[in-house]
């Protein structure tokens, strides 16, 4: 069944001119984006975003970073789109990630890393409901549905 995923492009993604080609690998696999839009993060919202990490050793510099240009924030619907997201992005440190993943091709860097993506379908619901109201949000609708996900993927049978 398909689910839906938070995705933020970080302001290094956002200056280095790199939403397309990560938009096209994340429709390439078959997402879908269902909502978008651009944001100037404050201490507020990423307190909210990032409350897990509070009091962690980078959890300071990181704010700071990613407060330092607007953000793309996005939510992408796809059958198991948080596991299939995260894949596509590659480890967390761009020096560690695999090449062909999206932070092994553009990043080199622990902190600019690119991309921020859900880590759970708990954590996606909490980081849409920061960035986006429910009518924000529209519904997916696959025109090629059946040429990238089997019947049964589809909650067909």
């Amino acid at each position: 069944m398909n689910e839906r995923t938070f995705v933020m492009l970080k302001p290094d993604a956002m200056q280095r001119g790199l939403a397309g080609e990560i938009f096209t690998r994340l429709e390439k696999k078959g997402l879908v984006l269902v909502a978008a839009k651009v944001v100037q993060t404050d201490d507020k919202l990423l307190g909210k975003h990032y409350a897990e990490h509070i009091g962690k050793p980078f959890y300071d510099g990181l704010c700071s970073f990613v407060k330092q240009a607007p953000v793309l924030a996005t939510v992408w619907e796809g059958v198991e789109a948080v596991k299939v997201v995260r894949d596509l992005l590659g480890a967390t440190n761009g020096r560690k990630a695999a090449a062909g993943t999206i932070r092994g091709d553009y990043s080199n860097s622990q902190q600019c890393n690119l991309v921020h993506a859900s880590d759970s379908v708990d954590s996606a619901k909490r980081e849409m409901a920061n960035f986006f109201q429910p009518n924000e949000i529209v519904k997916a609708k696959i025109a090629l549905a059946d040429y990238i996900y089997s019947p049964e993927e589809q909650g067909k049978k």
